[in-house]
Parts: structure tokens; C-alpha cells; sequence
């Protein structure tokens, strides 16, 4: 994983791919509109989403990894954290599916890493990253808009 201002997205080397998505990322704003946006192809594409942010134990709360995208996250109103767990310390809730790329575990704890995203910084969660985003960073529930771009993890060079 790795978590830095989006300033300095250049100073990570993993190929063309990386700078397209960071072109996309320093185009969007506030008044972004939510919805799916593609990049190039199959390779890569975005969501932009606006949603009230929560707790852990909220049955809507969901701790996920990826296996063929890498997520690049990033809020562009508000704040929200996520809790990241070293994939192999947890046990799965259901099956990989392979069509949403996506596989839910069970949450029995807080994580040890839990990290604040807020305008201007972003998260690059890999396939040994699970992590249960959309948390509250303080006790008010806040609607956050956020952009996750998903990159073919095959397209990076890393």
C-alpha cells in the first residue's frame, strides 16, 4: 500500500499506466459528477461516489480485497478512513468472485492501520491490502465524495 499527498504520485516508477490515472485523478474536483468512467478499457476506469460515511460495525461496512485491480483512492469532499488488514491474517466471508474482482472477510476487530484520506491525498491499496473503507473519522456520519480508479494490476509496472 502506499499513502502520500497527490503531489508526489511522480515519484513512484510503475509505468505508463500510473501516470494515466494520475492524469485522470488531477482532473476532477468538488463538483465532479458521480458515476463510471472509463480510461482505457479494460485496464483501467473510475468511480466517482458520494455516500455517508460509518462505522465498523455497520452491517453496510465491508472489509474486501482485490485479486486482478489495484485501487487508487482518493476523496475530493470530506474525509473518511480506512482500515487496512494484511490480507492472510483474515478469514474469508464468501468466495472470490471473479466477475466484481472482489472477495469479503470477516471483521472480528479494528484494525492496527487505520488511515485518514482527505482532499488532496490518495491510497494505493494492492491485492495483499483488505481494507474496509467509507469509516467515519470522527463521531459525525458526513456524506464524502470519492474517486477510486482500478487498474489492471498486470498493466503496472511493479
Amino acid at each position: 500500500m502506499i499513502v502520500d499527498h497527490i503531489k508526489n504520485w511522480k515519484n513512484y516508477a510503475f509505468g505508463p499506466a500510473w501516470g494515466k490515472a494520475f492524469a485522470f485523478l488531477e482532473t476532477l474536483d468538488a463538483e465532479s459528477e458521480d458515476g463510471e468512467f472509463p480510461i482505457d478499457g479494460e485496464t483501467m476506469f473510475a468511480r466517482v461516489m458520494s455516500y455517508q460515511v460509518k462505522n465498523e460495525t455497520d452491517p453496510e461496512a465491508v472489509l474486501e480485497a482485490h485479486r486482478k485491480y489495484v485501487d487508487i483512492q482518493m476523496t475530493l469532499v470530506g474525509s473518511e478512513r480506512i482500515a487496512c488488514y494484511p490480507l492472510h491474517t483474515l478469514d474469508p466471508e464468501d468466495r472470490y468472485c471473479s466477475e466484481r474482482d472482489v472477495q469479503f472477510f470477516q471483521y472480528t476487530a479494528p484494525a492496527d492501520l487505520q488511515l485518514s484520506v482527505f482532499p488532496g491525498t490518495f491510497v494505493c491499496l494492492l491485492p495483499q491490502d483488505c481494507h474496509m473503507p467509507q469509516l467515519k473519522t470522527g463521531p459525525e456520519a458526513k456524506i464524502v465524495k470519492k474517486v477510486v480508479v482500478k487498474i489492471l494490476r498486470d498493466a503496472l509496472e511493479i
